[in-house]
């Protein structure tokens, strides 16, 4: 009995064993969370914090609210914006949207694309109208009114003694500061569903009405950005109070081509009054030192029941938590490596910006929610660096809420293409939440973007492997390869298939009407259609005979003194000091996609070394760094993967708030958080092919790295 019992209990021993040890090696996530909240302790313009839900964002500054808008916006804005939130000045000139159009003989064809005319002028203006129109609103400013005792209003040095705390566990941020030698505490949360933020104010300064609260309109620019701090104009919109209970007053906001309304609703005694034009001041009431008020922002005049700050501040916290116990996480505990820390912090953070910036059903722009760049408008070949690394990451379902706006925009997509002779639809490169075109001299010739809803579509079917993802994106999987097979040009006197001309690459350097066959877009333009052969297998089809002509005759990858080069009308490419600035592209034909047959390694490696030494890494962007990383990753040089996410480069900073800092222009990017993200999931847990633990890290014994819920790259 003893001999027959003994192997049960081995092998129960061994069980409870091996569960003990599983679970001492799971990620405690809300400690890796909360020792990167964010600490702020003065009023650095670049310091500012947001909170948000992916579909709304709300910026402050160091007093919780948005008190103090000029000082920060040559910063990081005092923003409130949403996906809904676009407008558009009155056209009095009647343009035509084929104003924009110029006709180029490329392939010996005319095709025409919508570009910035320098001449005539009725073109230039029609170009740079349609550019900047729609945009994307600045929906209000809300902040407080802190008062002295002689009546006249604070400046940002009379703020002292400041404490405020991003808690991303909780999504709350916790704000304390003084004013005339009195403490005033913040706590400001945004709901995770509702363009609604709930904020809790204590302080004695409430009983001696020396602090209320302020909402502003500010009026929307047709500039490049939009800071939310324009008081100009206000003859040329309006704003009044649509309805007034006891607790709650709505107002509406309306402005050239559209309106929007703004809900406010308390606790406690107070006044509501329009205390001038486009400024609106609740004025707490009675001896009570608290004041709890909400928020919210809608399109429509809504009957959503009010909720209080308790019902946001609850919901917050549930939500937030979710996310973080949800999907992947990367805990670098352990590391002796100086940096390890500090890639901690990176990845952290970028996790929280993404989800309150990037995670909505719009692809998001390069400022995401904070403020505009490019009038507000999404660039689509960035959509890749905004939104992959939520599928690496386990959160697919984030990504997922901007593909369906492909299906939204396929009728504009595809009139592109047939207006340009071509099969399928072609995306739109920078556009508009109706998938209308801005016209570009650059963008209008970049391909780079077409294949990528084909990589979210094999992502999402990778978490997904079932008929109801093929059903799903069937649709624009094979609409979108219809278009990378007709757009191809065949070159007789080679027997091939060329890209171009009538392109620029990723890399902006080149000009359309010269360039052909670049490296990135043709190793991706195999990657795509030979997934999107797969799909047809998947789904019962017949492989395309027009997908599998252009796979076997497109032009190979070009090579110069055995590097790839940029393309192959451009031999000069690293010896020209014009072509060795912008992104680095040729890197991501092996840093972004798997290997293939058509691919040499040991030419890539040499690529890599080459661009490294010789690029001007100060004329570069924020996700060229992880996109150098990746390809080293995949090179078996993980000790340069690290090198790259830490180049001592102006465009690779990242500040304390986590956001990623390019120029004065651009304070805050965001294809540089998604692409530190993707790159490292790819570094932790591998691609397609890669066997070994962490390869992405270096083996020197400095490197702790624990992982989980993250996914391969292909």
């Amino acid at each position: 009995m003893i001999k027959i019992l003994w192997p049960i209990w081995f092998l129960i021993c061994y069980c409870i064993l091996l569960v003990n040890t599983q679970a001492q090696i799971r990620i405690d996530r809300k400690g890796l969370v909360q020792r990167h909240n964010v600490i702020n302790q003065g009023t650095d313009s670049l310091s500012s914090l947001s909170v948000g839900n992916g579909r709304f964002a709300f910026t402050i500054d160091a007093t919780g609210l948005q008190t103090f808008p000029e000082h920060y916006d040559k910063g990081i804005p005092l923003g409130t914006q949403s996906e809904w939130g676009w407008h558009s000045f009155k056209d009095t000139a009647g343009y035509k949207f084929e104003e924009t159009l110029k006709t180029y003989i490329l392939n010996g064809r005319k095709v025409s694309y919508a570009v910035q005319w320098n001449q005539p002028k009725r073109n230039r203006d029609a170009a740079n109208w349609f550019r900047e129109n729609v945009h994307r609103l600045q929906l209000g400013n809300l902040g407080f009114i802190l008062l002295h005792k002689d009546g006249t209003e604070a400046e940002i040095s009379d703020i002292q003694n400041i404490h405020q705390e991003l808690n991303m566990w909780t999504g709350a941020i916790i704000s304390s500061f003084t004013f005339d030698s009195q403490i005033v505490n913040v706590q400001t949360y945004a709901h995770q569903g509702l363009d609604l933020v709930g904020v809790k104010v204590r302080s004695k300064l409430l009983t001696e009405g020396r602090l209320k609260i302020r909402l502003r309109f500010p009026y929307p620019t047709n500039q490049f950005a939009d800071n939310g701090d324009n008081w100009q104009n206000p003859d040329k919109h309006q704003s009044s109070i649509t309805s007034a209970g006891k607790q709650q007053v709505t107002i509406i906001h309306r402005l050239d081509t559209n309106q929007y309304f703004v809900r406010i609703a308390w606790q406690g005694s107070a006044s509501f009054t329009n205390a001038a034009t486009h400024q609106f001041v609740l004025s707490p009431q009675g001896n009570a030192d608290t004041l709890m008020f909400t928020c919210l922002f809608a399109p429509r005049n809504t009957r959503v029941a009010t909720l209080g700050f308790s019902q946001i501040q609850a919901n917050s916290i549930q939500q937030w938590k979710t996310f973080w116990q949800s999907g992947g996480a990367v805990d670098f505990k352990g590391s002796t490596d100086p940096r390890a820390n500090e890639l901690e912090r990176r990845v952290v953070l970028s996790q929280y910006l993404t989800k309150i910036q990037c995670s909505g059903h719009q692809p998001p722009q390069e400022t995401g929610l904070t403020y505009n760049s490019w009038y507000g408008k999404p660039h689509l070949e960035m959509h890749w660096w905004h939104g992959v690394h939520f599928a690496l990451w386990g959160r697919e379902q984030l990504l997922e809420n901007s593909m369906d706006w492909y299906h939204h925009v396929e009728v504009n997509a595809r009139a592109i293409a047939k207006r340009q002779g071509y099969e399928g639809v072609r995306w739109q490169k920078m556009t508009d939440p109706d998938g209308n075109e801005s016209p570009s001299s650059v963008g209008s010739f970049l391909i780079w973007q077409q294949p990528h809803f084909i990589y979210f579509a094999e992502l999402d079917y990778r978490a997904h492997p079932n008929k109801q993802t093929l059903n799903k994106y069937k649709d624009l999987v094979l609409v979108d390869a219809d278009f990378m097979a007709s757009f191809p040009t065949y070159d007789k006197e080679h027997d091939r298939y060329n890209l171009g001309k009538g392109i620029i690459l990723a890399q902006e350097r080149y000009k359309p009407e010269e360039t052909y066959n670049p490296t990135y877009e043709l190793q991706y333009w195999r990657w795509a259609l030979n997934t999107a052969q797969q799909w047809r297998k998947r789904l019962g089809l017949h492989p395309n005979k027009k997908y599998a002509l252009i796979l076997k005759k497109l032009a190979i990858l070009p090579q110069k003194d055995g590097v790839y080069l940029a393309a192959e009308s451009s031999p000069d490419a690293y010896t020209n000091p014009k072509l060795k600035t912008d992104h680095p592209a040729v890197l991501a034909a092996y840093g972004t996609l798997p290997y293939n047959t058509r691919l040499d390694t040991m030419v890539m490696k040499k690529t890599f070394n080459l661009v490294w030494n010789v690029w001007d890494w100060k004329d570069t962007w924020g996700w060229d760094f992880p996109m150098a990383a990746m390809t080293a990753a995949r090179l078996n040089m993980p000790e340069k993967a690290i090198e790259a996410l830490f180049m001592p480069i102006q465009t690779n900073t990242y500040l304390p708030n986590g956001h990623n800092y390019q120029d004065g222009r651009l304070r805050l990017y965001l294809p540089g958080n998604g692409g530190l993200l993707a790159a490292v999931a790819m570094m932790c847990a591998g691609w397609d092919g890669s066997t070994t633990t962490n390869p992405g890290f270096p083996k020197d014994g400095k490197w702790k790295v624990k992982w989980e819920g993250l996914r391969k790259m292909p």
